[in-house]
């Protein structure tokens, strides 16, 4: 007696989908058999139907994992808002370091998109990704979102980041005792100290190349690009240190100038790839009449659950 409920309630449930099926919504005859209903369908979050291993990689930058309730059909997909953080910061910052249009200072003029875009919208985005289960790009938009918060606030005066590299009291004076002053920029230990930061992002970039082989290929063409950035930009601050050190060294400011360009050519690449990638999970996430490739990975490169099932 007990389980009557539970079956009638299924029953019941199986009945008013093939009426639906049947009927539509109007009595129509426009229900899910239709191509737009067998979609929609396909195209649920991965919480409420099951969808192929390729669209959910697309939805969600990462593999489908296993994980407990239906978090991921109860919250919307927190991709696409982190993508937005990442490409507004990114984008124009890539044309100051090219210079276009008169374009400079290292993105200065974009300090606050940094905090308002970058940060806030890549940190909310990795916390979505966190409460849906998705591990890996929870911790690409986190590791990110901190960048944006970091870079933005070393162009910030009051953090006195460069500021704090003017030890001649002479210079000092200048300031009045405000902080951030302008001549640290142009200390050799600053910008040397700033390379290494560069370094390791470009590092941890690598380790999320290797891991993009089981996404898709615009995803790895993402962190490809931006290990080849943080690369070229950590050795035009090497080679800045340098020129600071001895202001008749003409090779290391020349080196210095081509690498900051040759790292906005790289970032720029990346953001290119980063909008194509935004533009077909928008499409996707709406159901679409025409979805556009990514080159999906996930099958190609299998887990190591899945070659274990198939030993079995």
């Amino acid at each position: 007696m007990a389980n009557a409920h539970p079956t009638n309630a299924h029953t019941d449930d199986v009945r008013v989908d093939k009426e639906y099926s049947t009927h539509g919504p109007n009595g129509n005859g426009t229900g899910f058999q239709n191509g737009s209903g067998d979609a929609v369908t396909r195209l649920r979050t991965a919480g409420s139907v099951n969808i192929s291993p390729e669209m959910f990689e697309k939805l969600y930058l990462s593999p489908e994992t296993r994980v407990k309730g239906e978090l991921r059909k109860t919250f919307g997909n927190p991709t696409p808002i982190a993508l937005v953080g990442f490409l507004l910061s990114l984008t124009p910052l890539s044309c100051d370091f090219m210079g276009w249009r008169g374009a400079g200072g290292n993105g200065a003029a974009s300090t606050g998109v940094f905090f308002f875009f970058g940060a806030m919208l890549m940190i909310l985005g990795a916390i979505g990704e966190w409460i849906v289960g998705n591990t890996f790009p929870c911790v690409v938009f986190g590791t990110f979102g901190a960048f944006w918060s970091a870079f933005g606030a070393t162009l910030v005066p009051w953090f006195n980041a460069y500021g704090a590299y003017v030890t001649d009291p002479t210079v000092a004076a200048t300031q009045m005792g405000n902080p951030g002053n302008p001549a640290g920029l142009q200390v050799p230990a600053f910008n040397a100290s700033f390379a290494f930061f560069l370094v390791f992002m470009g590092m941890i970039c690598f380790v999320f190349l290797i891991c993009s082989l089981r996404t898709n290929v615009v995803y790895f063409t993402i962190f490809l690009t931006l290990v080849c950035a943080f690369g070229c930009l950590a050795g035009a601050y090497f080679n800045l240190a340098l020129v600071y050190e001895n202001a008749t060294n003409v090779a290391a400011a020349t080196r210095a100038s081509q690498l900051v360009v040759a790292g906005g050519a790289f970032t720029f690449v990346t953001s290119l790839a980063g909008w194509y990638i935004f533009f077909a999970i928008m499409l996707a996430s709406l159901d679409f009449p025409f979805q556009i490739p990514v080159g999906d990975l996930s099958t190609l490169i299998k887990g190591a659950s899945e070659k274990q099932k198939s030993e079995v």
